[in-house]
């Protein structure tokens, strides 16, 4: 993996202030890490000790984050660091950046932005998904609009330019303004620009194909790993040590996964949101593009995962929250309705089953409107079985346990409904804040440097 070596972006004199760096903090009590997640609503900062207990936590949030530009990006950024109480600045020693996944920008050899960016759910790159699709082995996480390769490939062909250098993800942009050097990401980002997460290497060969010059392709390292330590002249401008190393982080979707403490295999998050979303680890990678489940390489493990078009915004058709907050006590998880549901907004689901044409099932509805909203939660549920099924049958692990993040996760009476359905034990996540998870990346980082001795 010579092309990925970070020793062809150390210099010798930021190896020789890591050793000094060493002597000098293994002693410090008062040790910090933050973690950044720039989501799809905000920016939020968290602060964490060596024994993972919180000390700080800060939000902005986007005023309007359909508009989103890397400028934003930086001045939210900046100003919660900025913001930080002195005594945690004094004694911050890492830092790694979270960000949504498939967004995507090209940046100048300096850093500067030469392109537009693609967020995260810009599916405008169709006929270049197609093109990827044709090209691209089954297994590879670059396939889909949504991903990162169709963006580039989008840019690339209708924003030319002779001074596009780096392509960046969100998460690399930052870090890249932290460190000025805009050549790193991590293996959880890359994996939707085409990187090979099996084999740790790009598909060089493919990569041509597509007519993508492999110079743009940033250095790829695993989450949780010390790259580089800040650009000294961003350590003066935001007051914080020279000495700060910065970590690679992750996507956030991943970074909130980290945050829930589920990390053996068989641990499984479940995220209640908008839509259903699992994530399961395993010793063994999948990939199932028909089905949108794909796998995540974190340590020496594989996150695998897959998202059905159903969850809680169906709720939003049918009630007001001041009827679901009325409704949610009278709930009765162990009464099942009989109601055969399955939630969709809309036609088409992606997982556990692959049917462009599926239909939303939410008849007949029963005059009870306690009744009906019970049925759409046990059809939820139940779908939320069938894709760990699916992912058994794939050759995923056993779930052992579920943890549950996102708004639904708070309904009591629904995880009962759950936890009746799968007949597993439904475990309380540590934390849920994706930031939390990408602080806990920067303490990675810090302590495999061997900074930290308990």
């Amino acid at each position: 993996m010579s092309e990925n070596s970070l020793e062809q972006i150390k210099s010798p004199e930021q190896t020789n202030s890591s050793e000094k760096l060493e002597k000098s903090t293994i002693k410090n009590k008062h040790a910090y890490f933050a973690g950044i997640d720039l989501g799809t609503s905000g920016c939020r900062l968290t602060v964490i000790d060596k024994n993972k207990k919180t000390h700080h936590q800060a939000t902005i949030t986007y005023q309007n984050p359909d508009k989103q530009i890397p400028q934003l990006w930086w001045d939210c950024v900046s100003n919660l660091l900025k913001a930080l109480p002195l005594k945690i600045k004094q004694n911050l020693q890492s830092i790694a950046v979270d960000g949504t996944s498939g967004t995507i920008l090209l940046v100048n050899s300096q850093g500067q932005v030469t392109s537009s960016v693609l967020m995260y759910n810009d599916l405008r790159a169709t006929e270049e998904a197609e093109k990827i699709n044709q090209l691209m082995p089954k297994n590879n996480g670059g396939q889909g609009a949504s991903g990162s390769l169709a963006r580039l490939l989008w840019l690339l062909k209708h924003e030319p330019s002779k001074k596009h250098a780096h392509a960046v993800h969100q998460a690399d942009y930052i870090l890249g303004k932290l460190s000025n050097n805009y050549q790193l990401s991590d293996e959880n980002n890359c994996l939707k620009l085409g990187y090979d997460v099996v084999n740790q290497s790009w598909p060089k060969d493919k990569i041509k194909k597509l007519g993508v010059p492999l110079s743009l392709l940033p250095i790829v390292v695993s989450a949780g790993t010390t790259v580089a330590q800040i650009d000294p002249s961003e350590a003066i401008k935001l007051g914080l040590p020279s000495s700060l190393q910065c970590v690679t982080g992750t996507t956030d979707s991943i970074a909130a996964f980290i945050a829930t403490g589920a990390d053996k295999v068989g641990d499984a998050v479940t995220s209640l949101g908008s839509t259903l979303v699992l994530k399961l680890v395993s010793d063994t990678p999948i990939f199932s593009p028909e089905h949108g489940i794909y796998s995540h390489r974190l340590n020496n493990q594989w996150l695998v995962g897959g998202a059905s078009n159903a969850g809680a915004k169906v709720l939003q058709n049918y009630f007001s929250q001041q009827q679901l907050d009325e409704l949610t006590p009278q709930l009765l998880p162990d009464k099942t309705t009989g109601l055969d549901y399955y939630p969709l907004v809309k036609g088409g689901e992606r997982f556990p089953v692959a049917d462009a044409n599926k239909q939303p099932k939410l008849s007949p509805r029963p005059k009870s409107d306690l009744r009906f909203f019970q049925g759409i939660l046990e059809g939820i549920a139940n779908i939320e079985k069938q894709g760990y099924m699916k992912l058994r049958e794939l050759g995923a692990p056993q779930v052992s346990s579920v943890r549950s993040v996102g708004g639904g996760s708070k309904n009591k009476s629904w995880t009962q409904i759950r936890k009746n359905q799968l007949a597993v034990s439904m475990l309380k996540s540590k934390q849920t804040e994706a930031s939390y998870g990408s602080a806990l990346l920067a303490l990675k980082g810090y302590n495999e440097k061997g900074y930290i001795k308990e």
